[in-house]
């Protein structure tokens, strides 16, 4: 047997250990008791503990070293590379070092879903400081492995090959013309009005409208499921897709919108190369690359006139509401489409969305660097969203900084993806307008299967096989241009 062959077979075990975990955390998340926490935090820590011994197996270095010189086709070579890569990763880190990680991600997460609502700073904030605290350790260790900064070592992890000098870059231009196009959208919605669709909107018909967006949508419902809980996700592995939101009474489409965003994450990983399964090079490309499948279906198609068009007409059957004036097909468009200044990044209009992730990569940034403390977030989250938003949260924690579940479970370096995801997706529907004759056309008929077509063959089956720079460029003939992300803006709400 080939030292490659045996490197296959040891990655698909750990694989099927992550398969477990992910479940595990998905009940954690959507169905388990309060009071099972304390249990199911140490039994994940401990598989987390299993994965890494598994990972950092002390047969691996010879069998890599052994497989580099096997003939190896090109898709292989990219595999090995992918699962030298996860090693790597793993033997940087002491297994006690990635258990207790594990046990403060699960302790604090846990304590923030009550601690939020009751805007419990105080307490959060003790859970939060042994997170960040382990955070930095991690950080610490991973940068000197590397040769780069603590921050950029994290941010490794999620976006392969991006700096934190790439991302000023790239953020620094957004805030120069991000401002000016805020205020134009202002003025423009000035002078337009819309009707707020009035609830109550019974959530079992709620539920029902999303299931029937994930069928338009392409969802394999035998291989995934829509469940609830209390920040919308998705999880699970290719072959058992769980994503999730949460309902208000009051709102549907903050639901649906969810759904459809979950949904293009659950996509991409269901059409996921099966050739490659198991596999660290038959998993998604990066975080940017995934928050573009999401991203794409519900900003560059959802939101669309022409998906309206579709979208309109199934929320008012499904809630029973074709004769109310507010579900006409322009209001949706033109409710949809509206901007507005707002606390919750999940709520964001796709204009000020871009605010809200470029302060929480500045407070991340310098909170791993060391700049700040946990006790600076704050002030400093107030101090940027009056600068960027001109709202105060002066005291609000619960639509301020303990808002977002990412930094609860230590996912520092993560947000980034976001508009990197925003970015990309942009750059994927201007690619895939060039190729698909008609697109729009065809989207406002409910003809999808070209575009889904052009998404599994561009994007959802190359995986990892390819570097981001190299997937985008494939895809869409040149490298990251932040340029159409701006245009898509532009077009839309000016």
């Amino acid at each position: 047997m080939l030292h490659y062959d045996r490197l296959q077979q040891h990655f698909l075990k750990i694989s099927r250990l992550g398969h477990l975990g992910a479940i595990c955390g998905w009940d954690q998340a959507a169905m388990m008791p309060a009071g099972g926490n304390s249990a199911r935090g140490e039994a994940m820590a401990e598989l987390a503990l299993l994965i890494h011994e598994q990972t950092t197996a002390l047969q691996l270095p010879e069998w890599f070293a052994a497989a580099e010189t096997e003939p190896l086709d090109a898709d292989q070579q990219a595999s090995l590379k992918a699962m030298k890569r996860r090693w790597q990763h793993a033997t940087l880190l002491p297994g006690d070092l990635v258990q207790a990680i594990s046990l403060a991600a699960s302790t604090c997460e846990h304590a923030w879903r009550s601690q939020r609502p009751a805007n419990d700073w105080q307490s959060f904030k003790a859970n939060l400081s042994k997170v960040v605290d382990l955070a930095r350790e991690e950080a610490s260790i991973r940068a000197a492995h590397a040769g780069l900064s603590s921050y950029d070592a994290l941010l490794d992890i999620y976006e392969p090959g991006v700096t934190t000098a790439q991302l000023d870059g790239v953020f620094g231009d957004v805030k120069t013309w991000l401002p000016e196009l805020i205020q134009q959208v202002d003025e423009k919605q000035a002078t337009r009005s819309w009707q707020v669709p009035q609830g109550p909107f019974p959530i079992e018909q709620q539920k029902m409208l999303g299931q029937e967006a994930m069928k338009l949508l392409g969802f394999d419902f035998n291989h995934g499921r829509l469940d609830v809980s209390t920040h919308p996700f998705c999880g699970g592995v290719p072959t058992d897709v769980r994503i999730t939101t949460r309902y208000d009474e009051e709102d549907f489409m903050t639901a649906l919108l969810g759904v459809i965003h979950e949904t293009g994450h659950a996509r991409y990983e269901q059409n996921l190369p099966k050739a490659w399964a198991g596999l660290p090079v038959g998993e998604a490309r990066s975080m940017g690359i995934h928050e573009s499948q999401s991203l794409f279906f519900e900003m560059q198609l959802a939101r669309s006139r022409e998906f309206t068009q579709l979208l309109a007409p199934m929320a008012a059957r499904a809630l029973q509401r074709e004769q109310d004036p507010a579900f006409r097909v322009d209001n949706i468009y033109a409710f949809n489409t509206r901007m507005k200044r707002g606390y919750i990044r999940v709520n964001a209009d796709e204009v000020t969305y871009p605010a809200h992730v470029i302060l929480r990569y500045e407070i991340e940034r310098a909170l791993i660097e060391g700049d700040i403390e946990v006790d600076d977030i704050p002030a400093l989250w107030d101090e940027k969203m009056q600068a960027y938003l001109g709202l105060s949260t002066q005291d609000n924690y619960r639509d301020g900084c303990m808002q977002d579940i990412h930094w609860t479970g230590g996912a520092f370096g993560y947000f980034p993806s976001y508009t990197l995801g925003a970015m990309y997706a942009a750059q994927e529907f201007a690619a895939a307008e060039r190729t698909i004759t008609d697109l729009r056309g065809k989207i406002a008929r409910g003809e999808l299967t070209e575009l889904f077509n052009w998404l599994h063959d561009n994007i959802w089956q190359k995986a990892s096989i390819l570097s981001t720079e190299d997937l985008i460029a494939s895809a869409t003939g040149e490298p990251l241009n932040p340029t159409y992300f701006r245009k898509h803006l532009q077009q839309r709400y000016c």
